[in-house]
């Protein structure tokens, strides 16, 4: 069973909702993903213990659904020392996308430049024109738009995957207190 960077997307999102209770078809609609792709993501996700499911005892007025737990300390691990490796970042020249890594918020704040173009998600949607940053997922462009949380998560993840090393380091320190704080 190999993890696919989806799977990673999916794990990400689930640090960002207020409960643990959920249905497969919720947790991919805001991922833009087919409902089998997120139980296929999630039960990737579960044989490689970075998560956990399990069947949810009803509960009025919503009925039966199922509990995603991550699990925090497997996961910060795979996220601060495995991601880059299985899912390493391309850059590719000037185009339209979505800020990411040290172009996108927290480390935006941080690390600001006004000489380099920003790295980007390509998309032609995106705000800014920017170096082009592979995405781990397709749809990562338009699920940042709609869901902040997620985007900085990502966007911290891109700068452990392929930043320089102060940028890596704060973005470890962050995104390990995001993930223990939540």
């Amino acid at each position: 069973m190999d993890l696919k960077p989806q799977d990673v997307v999916l794990l990400l999102s689930l640090l960002t909702i207020n409960s643990d209770k959920r249905s497969f078809s919720g947790l991919a609609k805001p991922l833009f993903m087919s409902t089998s792709h997120a139980f296929e993501s999630a039960k990737r996700a579960e044989g490689a213990r970075l998560l956990t499911i399990s069947t949810a005892p009803p509960s009025p007025p919503k009925g039966r659904g199922v509990l995603f737990q991550p699990n925090r300390s497997n996961l910060k691990e795979f996220l601060i020392h495995g991601v880059k490796y299985a899912f390493p970042a391309e850059r590719s020249g000037v185009t339209r996308g979505v800020p990411t890594a040290e172009g996108a918020p927290p480390l935006f704040e941080q690390f600001s430049e006004d000489s380099m173009l920003p790295p980007v998600w390509p998309s032609p949607e995106g705000p800014v024109r920017g170096t082009g940053f592979s995405p781990l997922y397709e749809n990562v462009p338009k699920v940042a738009m709609i869901n902040p949380s997620l985007y900085e998560l990502l966007a911290l993840l891109d700068a452990i995957r392929d930043g320089r090393a102060r940028e890596r380091e704060f973005a470890i320190r962050e995104l390990s207190a995001r993930i223990d704080s939540k």
